[in-house]
């Protein structure tokens, strides 16, 4: 018998006896199962759980982080409202308030306009050249940059698939029955059909239903055809249109205060990043699974679906051209973003071109 082997063989006879002298309860515990976790954040939310992808994409980013980190980060998901109002998270997260929240930049569009570029961008681009912007023709480091200034840091947690243009009450014949008309919109596309004369305010998911039921509001944009339907609009409002040209692709991020951030030890955050990576692939994939049978079960509930003519998109375009500018010539952070947005399309157009089906 080898010297190893005998050692081995002491060390088990040893560890028997050990167990062997121990009642049921006595007996070691495994360290894993028992820990608590190490970080316990909460999460606010400016979604209700409810919604598909919103909603849902943060309760999964709770329990895969659970899992891949094996119970050493805890997050509990909190509805809108609950901690704080839904698009009053920026705050409450800069001011150590509250360690976490799910949303999308875009709505911090008051507090930081050059956000908006980070959340979707008017007749931008589609999800895999945005994301390659992002990440690697330098969006990440001008979004980081921008959020720590607030005592913030934040993670790219999801995209989804384009978005809807918008419902409204009555059909939408040309670009001059936008003037007068009254509309929840997000972000840059707000400013856009402000331009088109209609007037725009920015609601959350819960007020949107109420508003245009009352008829506080004519129409409205939220989401996408599976998120909408939840949300009841066909009910007051016949009239959807596509194509979502505001909202192409829209990224969802992980706001985090950034001292509970720089208290996260090396692994903790890879997991962090890991996770919300993984969620990023997730959406995108759900996302365009789920719209077909969402679009069929409008029709059947007498939902007239319209696509918005060339010379209609011509003129959002020309309207959202100018809206860039005047951005930019109010605001820093907002230029060198949408240059650097408009550089790296520029610069991979060819590319596309030629390495893509039209």
């Amino acid at each position: 018998m080898t010297q190893s082997v005998i050692k081995s063989t002491l060390i088990s006879g040893a560890l028997a006896l050990g167990l062997a002298g121990c009642s049921a309860d006595q007996k070691p515990q495994n360290p894993e199962v028992e820990r608590e976790p190490t970080v316990q954040w909460k999460l606010s939310s400016a979604y209700n759980s409810t919604l598909p992808q919103l909603g849902s994409l943060a309760l999964r980013l709770v329990d895969e982080l659970e899992t891949v980190s094996g119970g050493d980060m805890e997050m509990v998901f909190y509805e809108p409202n609950a901690l704080v109002p839904a698009l009053e998270a920026f705050e409450a997260i800069s001011k150590g308030a509250l360690e976490a929240a799910w949303s999308t930049p875009g709505y911090w569009a008051g507090k930081v306009p050059a956000l908006q570029l980070f959340s979707s961008v008017p007749f931008g681009m589609k999800s895999d050249q945005y994301l390659s912007w992002f990440y690697f023709g330098g969006g990440k480091k001008i979004f980081d940059e921008i959020y720590h200034r607030y005592n913030i840091h934040s993670v790219m947690c999801g995209m989804i698939a384009p978005e809807a243009s918008g419902w409204f009450k009555k059909e939408i014949t040309s670009a001059e029955d936008m003037d007068g008309l009254k509309i929840r919109f997000f972000g840059l596309g707000g400013k856009v059909v402000e331009k088109m004369g209609a007037s725009t305010q920015l609601l959350a998911g819960g007020d949107i239903f109420p508003a245009l039921e009352l008829g506080a509001i004519d129409g409205t944009e939220f989401s996408m055809p599976a998120i909408d339907i939840n949300l009841g609009f066909y009910q007051v409002a016949k009239h959807y249109y596509f194509p979502g040209w505001h909202q192409q692709s829209t990224f969802f991020d992980l706001m985090i205060n950034l001292d509970e951030w720089n208290r996260l030890n090396h692994t903790q955050r890879a997991q962090i990043e890991a996770v919300c990576g993984d969620s990023i692939r997730h959406s995108i994939a759900e996302g365009d699974s789920i719209q077909a049978d969402a679009i069929t079960a409008l029709k059947e509930k007498g939902v007239q679906i319209h696509k918005w003519p060339p010379e209609f998109l011509d003129t959002l375009r020309t309207a959202w051209e100018q809206v860039a500018v005047e951005q930019s010539a109010k605001d820093a952070d907002f230029k060198r973003t949408y240059d650097s947005f408009v550089a790296f399309r520029e610069k991979n157009a060819e590319w596309r071109d030629l390495g893509y089906l039209k």
